[in-house]
């Protein structure tokens, strides 16, 4: 009996939200369309993810830079970081590859029915150019711009270079520290409460999205969904077991499952990574990475590291190949998919505003597929958004794990004290 309370405490916000997930899922398939009417419920859990997002990611990267004592370690966690992006991204294209080239995503009856969609005009922002792009990303004409969601990657600079200026500034710094200090903890005791009413609102949440999208699917579509929710699935059971066995050994792997679901099914209901920073960040730290690896990776990953929409960018070009009969086994077709689905993937988290349209013009214009149907390829990234979510929100966990191998070497489970939670010793009391 005693495992068994001590179960439901540690598992208690996962079996809540896995609860939730399957009431919501009922729901949504028995009143379908007319599920929509509690999908404001949903939408307030995600508006207050959303209005934390920017103090969040902020404080969490100013104080990180702020409260190094080694900026070497930083410089680490930095190279580290990026390192494992680019690793982790390759992979990811690459079982997207070698799961789709034998398999036909879309059937030859249903390549009329989807070329219907061809109708209609296509409209994309492609008029700037590389530069002009790279310093919309990073910034912003006007300081209300940095509260907004949408210029997190500004704000990572922003944020960045705040820290560097606190610490050049030294012990002058000090009482702006202990401000920023006492926020951050506010931040995320908003989060905890926020947590409270997480089940209800994953729950009308799943329930709206299960009515309308389930109701509206087409057959080809349904058959890309299906393949791609099974890769997925398997991507996410062996591929980061692997990755959380390379980084601490079976000990890494016992926390990673103790502590990644919450995340997990937070992505599948809400279908966005940035509702799950702080999740992701709080998992991180239970699973014993350090502070400043885990709020470090973590804001960044979110932006720059997407596994789910690394392995989509491969289906979006290999759907359309099948459609058009594209010869996929010229080697030279090979290394032109996975250049066009590493940079498409790239464009998805770099472009703050319309960054999937732009990705899926760079598929047709590299692929050289018609520009027509763009909205075929807006389909696809609409029926696979859930797992793809999912992968992205996971996978930025995972590079916390591996990050934290290369910082804090193999022995980090047990070494980092710091994140680990205290469990009272047994005296002679006790077993009285």
């Amino acid at each position: 009996m005693k495992k068994f309370v001590n179960f439901l405490k540690n598992y208690k916000t996962m079996l809540l939200l896995i609860l939730a997930m399957i009431i919501g899922a009922v729901g949504g398939l028995i009143f379908k369309e007319d599920a929509m009417v509690v999908k404001p419920l949903g939408d307030l859990f995600l508006n207050l993810m959303f209005v934390i997002i920017v103090p969040l990611v902020f404080l969490t990267i100013s104080l990180a830079v702020a409260k190094v004592k080694h900026p070497k370690r930083l410089g680490k966690i930095m190279v580290s970081t990026v390192i494992i992006f680019l690793v982790t991204s390759v992979i990811a294209v690459g079982i997207g590859f070698l799961s789709t080239y034998c398999v036909d995503l879309v059937d030859k009856g249903d390549t009329a029915s989807i070329k219907e969609l061809f109708d209609g005009e296509v409209a994309s922002d492609t008029d700037l150019n590389f530069l002009e792009r790279t310093v919309q990303l990073i910034s912003v004409d006007d300081f209300t711009g940095l509260l907004s969601k949408e210029n997190v990657i500004a704000l990572l600079v922003c944020a960045l270079i705040v820290g560097f200026s606190m610490r050049m500034s030294k012990e002058k710094a000090e009482p702006l520290l202990k401000v920023m200090e006492s926020m951050h903890s506010v931040v995320f005791n908003f989060i905890k409460i926020t947590m409270y009413y997480a089940p209800i609102g994953i729950g009308c949440y799943f329930a709206s999205y299960v009515g309308s999208f389930g109701a509206s699917i087409a057959t080809g579509f349904l058959k890309t969904f299906i393949y791609y929710a099974l890769i997925a699935l398997i991507y996410y059971i062996v591929i980061y077991t692997l990755y959380a066995f390379i980084s601490g050994g079976t000990k890494a792997v016992k926390v990673w499952w103790k502590n990644i679901l919450p995340s997990t099914f937070t992505a599948l209901a809400t279908c966005s990574s940035a509702a799950c920073i702080p999740i992701n960040i709080d998992s991180a730290k239970k699973m014993n990475v350090s502070e400043d690896v885990a709020d470090t990776t973590i804001s960044l990953a979110t932006n720059l590291h997407q596994d789910g929409s690394m392995i989509g960018s491969v289906f979006k070009i290999m759907f359309l190949a099948c459609l058009f009969g594209l010869n996929t086994s010229d080697p030279g077709t090979i290394g032109q998919i996975l250049v066009t689905a590493l940079v498409a993937s790239v464009l998805i988290s770099a472009v703050p505003i319309g960054g999937g349209t732009i990705s899926e013009m760079v598929i047709i214009s590299m692929m050289g597929f018609p520009v027509a149907s763009l909205p075929v390829l807006t389909m696809v990234a609409t029926v696979i958004d859930a797992p793809a979510t999912a992968l992205n929100a996971v996978g930025d966990t995972s590079c916390s794990l591996l990050v934290s191998r290369v910082v804090d070497g193999k022995n980090w489970v047990t070494n980092n004290k710091t994140n680990i939670e205290k469990k009272p010793k047994k005296t002679e009391k006790n077993n009285i």
